[in-house]
């Protein structure tokens, strides 16, 4: 299996033979959409994650969380606005160490793309590379990619019993011991955390697959969730790096804990 990334050199090499989208989003940061006209790589298009990459937030009773998954009209809509092509390699990338681009990456390749990597080290390694920026805003032709939602499997709330559960989350939301996003703090019961750091290396690349098979040893085929479906996609990414695969519960604990009558565990301790 090919890797899921690629490198800033090898895409300064196919950047006109490739489409490339600019996910860039940080939970409480700037608006991404001025980052991206303050710069970005050359004949990227930007999509926004809360516009294109998922559905309205449904945080009342019995709802989806956060961020739920696009609706197909709305993806197809968003994915051929912005040039991707069947036919044509993707690349992904943002500024927040590969997090919303990861769920861009999970999310086209839910909706049958084929061939979708993620710039590895993402804006900052592009910039530190020394490599070409524009700010002008990018008007792709229109792509012909059509959505086959489903290619990738996922989880709901009822198919979590008895599934080795990952969290992906800060082991000390993890654990309960602050909640700055969600109402109720705490953990779906038996899931361990693997948090999206520790997927990297401190220059903000991923680690090696070798060193990812070990902190995924014995987790193959675990459903993955975090606060609302994206920074999981982080940890899906890193086990399609060690050859592992994964499933996505879209749902996270912001839609775990929508039905009051789930539990929730809390700990001081991590499980791994």
């Amino acid at each position: 299996m090919s890797s899921p990334l690629i490198a800033t050199d090898a895409l300064a090499e196919v950047l006109g033979e490739v489409t490339v989208l600019d996910v860039r989003y940080r939970l409480g940061g700037p608006p991404a959409a001025q980052e991206y006209a303050a710069g970005h790589i050359p004949g990227a298009a930007y999509l926004d994650l809360d516009a294109a990459l998922a559905a309205p937030p449904e945080t009342g009773p019995g709802g989806r969380g956060r961020h739920p998954l696009p609706e197909v009209a709305v993806l197809e809509a968003a994915l051929r606005a912005a040039g991707v092509r069947t036919d044509r390699p993707v690349v992904v990338y943002d500024d927040w160490q590969g997090r919303a681009a990861a769920r861009a990456w999970w999310l086209l390749r839910w909706a049958g793309h084929r061939d979708v990597r993620v710039l590895d080290g993402g804006w900052a390694a592009w910039l530190a590379a020394g490599l070409g920026t524009a700010t002008e805003t990018v008007q792709p032709p229109e792509g012909d990619f059509r959505v086959v939602a489903g290619s990738l499997p996922v989880a709901a709330a009822h198919d979590l019993a008895g599934a080795v559960l990952v969290d992906a989350r800060a082991p000390e939301r993890f654990r309960g011991e602050t909640e700055p996003v969600d109402p109720v703090a705490g953990h779906i019961p038996g899931a361990v955390n693997v948090p999206t750091e520790a997927n990297l290396r401190p220059d903000g690349r991923f680690r090696d697959a070798s060193e990812l098979r070990q902190t995924y040893a014995g987790l193959e085929g675990a459903v993955v969730y975090c606060g609302s479906g994206v920074t999981a996609c982080h940890d899906l990414l890193a086990m399609a790096i060690a050859g592992l695969d994964g499933v996505l519960y879209p749902d996270s604990w912001s839609g775990w804990i929508t039905d009051p009558n789930r539990p929730v565990e809390r700990s001081r301790e991590c499980p791994v």
